[in-house]
């Protein structure tokens, strides 16, 4: 499928969403040379027990304002609708629809479609409610990272078609913002995954017709139309390694920052089937809690960088006074100090209501990992300079037990403190579940010298990870990378695909599913592993 969609159309007329036509049962819904109607099929989320937000994108003939209505039902032909609504959506909101129905059953499976004024009707989802009473069993597939232009999402494709899946939850970057040729390269990509604008993204035009080329993608459509979604971003929704004021990749050349955070935020709530709260937890009944946190654009403080002591007159003595001065700074912050009090006082709330898991959701890793002395020996011959010189910092920081990534929660060693030590004290049987590495781990968090928690963080769904730069055996990579972390307990370096997390009332269970390829469409998947955790244990089996 080729996802090209010309800009000046877009924002001309709305017309976008073409590749969607590749979904089965949808191209009646319009036609495909006049680009209007239900442009990018339909989706949901923010589940409860008696209600979910429905999403659809439907743009009329003229352009111009409708209403739409949306029904849904038990059963497949709607012979009994059980909830509906109607909604006024228009150009100001990019055309977007998000309903949220209430008065809906628990724990019950319901079909869904919106209509439009002249009767056509969309294709057809399914959702669910969440249980309000303790089940047996709970199923969540877990995604991020979702390069397009580095391959097809066969991972997205593959939990689709499952039939077992109660719940998805996407952990963030869930498109890039990056220039055609920057992330993919011209010799990485896929030439038929090129998302527009060719540009780099930093208008609200630019952000909306991102997220326009990749919803067109049908394997991302099909996830969307099988299961609830709750989602999560991370920084490639605005800007690589973004934080309050800033990021990595916004220049001053770019124009104000706010304005691009501001849009960015815009076209991710017009897009995404989620509410416009910031942080937010959602009960499974008496089985567990899911919070959905951010950990990037309300309240992170700057990731500290190492760079600056790589160029004084003594690295290593720089390396160590920052080790025991700045990078324990206490003021600094992933969170920022309303959602850290907001976290706590929710995870303790339900663990004195009895619920027996609670699963926290975080854009980046917690689990400390430091680089192997011997990491340099991986590297490919003709690894790039950057990851060279990446590599070698975090050889040298690891020497005096610096993490090698500091935009995660290694740059952050007071505030993972803090969360852990609360999850300590309240007793929490909690599991962290993570993105952004593209890579596959399972650690078991400590604070103090006694278990906090464990952390399963997952594999990207196409973007690449170390072995993009490695020559070694990934076998190999894995062993020196659990040697040298002692919270770390497994890791694939080298795959793709997406993590499901089977939930009963006694033990957890979590799986990496990897695809046996991403640069052909295929549901294929190699070997994948499973780790454990009983209640009560506080680490994996």
């Amino acid at each position: 499928m080729t996802i090209r969609i010309d800009r000046r159309s877009f924002v001309a007329t709305g017309a976008l969403g073409l590749g969607a036509f590749a979904i089965p049962g949808f191209a009646w819904a319009q036609s495909v040379g006049a680009g209007r109607g239900f442009t990018h099929n339909v989706a949901s989320g923010e589940p409860a027990a008696t209600s979910v937000l429905l999403w659809t994108r439907y743009v009329p003939a003229d352009g111009a304002a409708a209403k739409l209505r949306v029904e849904l039902s038990e059963s497949a032909d709607f012979a009994r609708v059980a909830g509906g609504g109607e909604m006024i959506t228009g150009p100001w909101r990019d055309h977007t629809v998000k309903l949220t129905v209430d008065g809906l059953k628990p724990d019950t499976r319901y079909h869904y479609r919106f209509i439009a004024p002249d009767g056509t009707l969309s294709p057809v989802g399914r959702t669910r409610t969440l249980p309000d009473a303790l089940v047996d069993r709970f199923n969540i597939a877990v995604f991020s990272c979702s390069n397009i232009g580095f391959g097809y999402f066969n991972a997205y494709a593959h939990a689709a078609r499952r039939g077992d899946i109660d719940l998805t939850v996407h952990l963030g970057d869930y498109i890039y913002e990056y220039a055609a040729g920057n992330y993919p390269s011209a010799e990485q990509a896929i030439a038929a995954r090129v998302p527009q604008p060719q540009g780099e993204i930093l208008a609200l035009a630019d952000y909306r017709l991102r997220y326009a080329s990749y919803r067109a993608d049908p394997d991302l459509q099909a996830l969307h139309a099988a299961a609830p979604m709750i989602l999560s971003w991370d920084d490639h929704e605005s800007a690589n390694d973004s934080w309050e004021g800033g990021a990595q990749n916004h220049d001053k050349n770019e124009g104000d920052w706010s304005t691009r955070k501001m849009a960015a935020i815009q076209a991710y709530r017009e897009w995404m089937p989620v509410s416009d709260e910031p942080w937010k937890a959602y009960p499974i009944g008496a089985l567990a809690m899911l919070y959905r946190t951010d950990t990037r654009l309300s309240a992170r403080s700057a990731p500290p960088s190492l760079a600056p002591l790589f160029l004084s007159a003594d690295p290593a003595r720089a390396l160590v006074e920052f080790r025991d001065g700045a990078w324990r700074d206490p003021a600094a912050t992933m969170l920022g100090t309303t959602q850290e009090a907001w976290l706590a006082d929710a995870m303790r709330a339900s663990v004195r209501a009895g619920t027996r898991w609670q699963v926290v959701g975080f854009g980046t890793i917690m689990g400390e990992t430091r680089a192997p002395a011997n990491a340099l020996d991986f590297l490919a011959p003709d690894a790039a300079d950057r990851a060279k010189a990446f590599v070698r910092a975090g050889v040298l920081a690891g020497k005096v037990g610096l993490p090698s990534n500091l935009d995660n929660w290694g740059g952050y060693p007071a505030a993972r403190a803090r969360f852990l030590k609360s999850v300590q004290a309240m007793g929490a049987d909690t599991i962290v579940i993570a993105g952004d590495s593209h890579n596959a781990w399972a650690y078991d968090l400590a604070q103090d010298g006694r278990p906090a928690a464990v952390e399963f963080a997952g594999q990207g769904v196409t973007s690449p990870g170390y072995e993009s730069a490695l020559a070694a055996d990934p076998k190999a990579v894995a062993a020196a990378m659990i040697a040298a972390n002692p919270e770390l307990k497994w890791c694939d370096t080298s795959r793709r695909g997406y993590m499901t997390l089977s939930l009963t009332p006694d033990r957890a269970v979590n799986e990496w599913v990897f695809a046996d390829t991403i640069r052909e469409r295929s549901t294929r998947t190699g070997p994948g592993h499973r780790a454990t955790v009983k209640r009560g244990a506080h680490r994996m089996a």
